[in-house]
C-alpha cells in the first residue's frame, strides 16, 4: 500500500497548493488553464484508446457498461456525494462537486492505476505509483487552481480504488494477460476522452456511469477460464 500512499499524498499536497493559488489566477486565465488542460486529457485519452486488442470486446464492453452504470446509477451517486462535501465545505474552493468527481475519474482510471496497485501488491515494486505520483501531484496543482478542494478529496476515491486493486492483486494476476490489460487500456482511454469532452463543455457525458465497463475484460477472461 506504500505506493498508494504515496499517490494519495502528492494529490492532497497538489491539491492544496492549487486552491492556495485560486485566489491568485483571474477567471479569464482559470478557464483558459482549464480548456488547456482539457486537450491535454484528450490526447492522453485518444493515445489510451489506440492500444485496443479486441475491438469488438470494447464494444461490447461499453454497451453492458453503460447499462450497469445507468442502472446504479454511479454518476448521481457521486455527484451527490459531492454536492453533500460542497454543502459542509461552502466557501472554501467553489466547484466541490466538479472537482471531486473529475479528479477521481481521472485520477482512477487509467491503465498506470491498475497495474501499478497490481506491481505493489504482487512484487512490492511501487515505481509504478511513485511515477503516478509525481504526475498526479502536478496535475492537481493545475486542476485545483481552477476546480479547487474537490481535487483534494478526490484523494480518498484514489486510497479505495489502488487500496482495493493492492489489496486483491495476488488473486487478480493471473487473469490479467496482456490482451486484457490493452482492452482495459482502451477502454479507461475512451473514458479519459468524455472526461476532456466534459470540460470543454462541449458534451454532457456521464462518464461514471461507464465506470463499469473497465471491467468487463476481465469478466470476458474469466467465464473463458471457466468454460
Amino acid at each position: 500500500m506504500l505506493g498508494t500512499f504515496a499517490n494519495v499524498a502528492a494529490i492532497i499536497v497538489g491539491g492544496l497548493i492549487g486552491t492556495l493559488l485560486k485566489n491568485g489566477l483571474s477567471p479569464k486565465i482559470s478557464d483558459t488553464v482549464l480548456k488547456g488542460l482539457a486537450l491535454c486529457v484528450l490526447l492522453v485519452g485518444i493515445s489510451n484508446a489506440l492500444k485496443v486488442n479486441n475491438l469488438l470486446l470494447v464494444f461490447i464492453a461499453v454497451v453492458f457498461g453503460a447499462i450497469i452504470g445507468e442502472w446504479l446509477d454511479i454518476d448521481q451517486k457521486l455527484k451527490s456525494f459531492g454536492d453533500g462535501l460542497a454543502a459542509k465545505l461552502k466557501g472554501h474552493g467553489g466547484k466541490v462537486s466538479e472537482g471531486f468527481v473529475t479528479g477521481s475519474l481521472l485520477y482512477c482510471v487509467g491503465a498506470m492505476a491498475i497495474v501499478g496497485s497490481l506491481e505493489s501488491g504482487l512484487s512490492g515494486n511501487h515505481q509504478t505509483l511513485y511515477a503516478k505520483s509525481i504526475l498526479d501531484g502536478v496535475v492537481a496543482i493545475i486542476f485545483a487552481s481552477t476546480l479547487g478542494i474537490g481535487i483534494v478529496l478526490s484523494a480518498f476515491s484514489v486510497l479505495l480504488y489502488q487500496g482495493a486493486i493492492t489489496l486483491a492483486a495476488a488473486s487478480l494476476q493471473p487473469l490479467l494477460s496482456e490482451a486484457v490489460k490493452a482492452d482495459i487500456t482502451c477502454i479507461g482511454g475512451l473514458l479519459i476522452i468524455g472526461i476532456g469532452l466534459n470540460m470543454l463543455e462541449q458534451h454532457n457525458i456521464k462518464v461514471a456511469n461507464l465506470l463499469p465497463a473497465a471491467f468487463i475484460p476481465l469478466l470476458y477472461q474469466i467465464v473463458l477460464l471457466i468454460l
